[in-house]
């Protein structure tokens, strides 16, 4: 075990670490194309936030001590191997095909794995700080109890199976919170980086969705359009986040210390970071039928609109991402992006206003909505936001 300090980065490993949540997140917007219904976009929420929580746990492990040192990193690619293996059952997660393991059940015990041990070396790498050690007893009180109810639920499956992982969510998300704040953040560094790679990652995943939505289809004019009106879409909301918001919060961050930067630490990151990734990647599922709807012209015709899910999946889910960044800069400095705001709640009632307009179209529109907002915004606060991006 190697403490960490104040300036520690992301190291190598977790970056290695992330690759197996690519996977599993691609998994997941591939799960919710098989089902465009309201049921199938509750269940990938609930797969995503069931990944998020695991995530988030050995990023602040990650800081109470190197990932890459001993224990610590041995841990990492146990859960790595338990993540993958989550991955790999996500597509029949509701499902299991009737041979070979059953998919739910093992979906469920190897998140419980992953959480179980992660508070198990948690414990170690506390050393002799009781404080720590009090919060982690706390705490694997909700990890418990949910990890029991992932059991239960996949033995079910259906609906029953959905409300008992539903209701591990609660509390598992709820427990965590009330537990207390006794947490250690030695890097603000290294917290902020490693939750702005996260939404790097899924960024990442919404241009591989443009791909996989080509599907080997023929390279015609229309796909290149759709891909590069995607890719946009993803630049701006890349543009929203790192060009400004998060070197503003990683100073925040780092200018405190204690309970009150755990506990923005938690707020901001943990919680909040989580509709931003969600966000994304219901994005990427809208991207991947629109690349889809163009480049199979012979099932859907260029003038076809976008499938109502799909369409309020896209429009939606970057509506989330912003809405969760003005939460985000509300719990740093007190305040609400105005212009942000205005776009969210435009773009959550979009879909009513451009459902009969052909897919690509359709993209167009959120295109220059999006292109619009951070024009604006560079014109706009151009005085703020060199004094920020360039401080003396």
């Amino acid at each position: 075990m190697r403490p960490t300090r104040e300036g520690h980065g992301v190291t190598t490993l977790e970056l290695f670490f992330d690759l197996v949540f690519v996977f599993a997140i691609t998994q997941v917007t591939s799960f919710m194309a098989e089902d465009l219904t309201w049921r199938g976009a509750f269940r990938g929420l609930v797969l995503l936030a069931l990944l998020w929580w695991a995530w988030c746990s050995y990023a602040w492990l990650g800081n109470q001590a190197r990932a890459d040192e001993g224990l610590i990193r041995a841990s990492l690619m146990t859960a790595m191997a338990a993540m993958f293996v989550v991955a790999l059952t996500i597509p029949e997660a509701w499902g299991d095909s009737g041979s070979g393991l059953h998919a739910p059940i093992a979906l469920a015990v190897s998140l419980g794995v992953v959480r179980l041990g992660h508070l198990a070396v948690f414990a170690i790498a506390a050393g002799g700080d009781a404080g720590l050690r009090r919060q982690l007893a706390r705490t694997a009180v909700p990890v418990t109890i949910a990890a029991v109810l992932l059991v239960v639920g996949a033995a079910l499956g259906g609906p029953a199976q959905t409300g008992c992982w539903a209701l591990a969510l609660v509390v598992d998300y709820t427990g965590v919170y009330l537990a207390g704040s006794d947490w250690r953040l030695p890097s603000a560094r290294h917290f902020a980086e490693r939750h702005g790679l996260i939404i790097i990652i899924a960024l990442g995943e919404s241009i591989v969705a443009i791909g996989v939505g080509v599907g080997g289809q023929a390279i015609t004019t229309p796909v290149v359009a759709a891909a590069l009106l995607g890719l946009a879409v993803t630049v701006a909301l890349w543009w929203a986040y790192f060009d400004v918001v998060a070197p503003v919060a990683e100073r925040t961050l780092a200018g405190l210390s204690g309970s009150d930067r755990t506990r923005l630490a938690r707020d901001s990151y943990t919680y909040l970071h989580f509709p931003m990734v969600a966000g994304i990647v219901y994005l990427a599922l809208g991207l991947k039928k629109v690349t889809e709807y163009v480049a199979d012209t012979e099932h859907h015709p260029l003038s076809e609109p976008l499938a109502t899910g799909p369409l309020w999946a896209m429009y939606g889910g970057v509506a989330t991402y912003l809405l969760a960044h003005l939460a985000f800069r509300q719990r740093n400095i007190g305040s609400i992006n105005r212009p942000r705001l205005c776009v969210a709640v435009l773009l959550l009632l979009a879909p009513l206003l451009v459902g009969a307009l052909p897919a690509l179209a359709a993209l167009g529109v959120l295109t220059a909505v999006l292109v619009g907002l951070i024009s604006f915004e560079v014109i706009r606060y151009a005085d703020a936001r060199d004094a920020i991006r360039h401080p003396a």
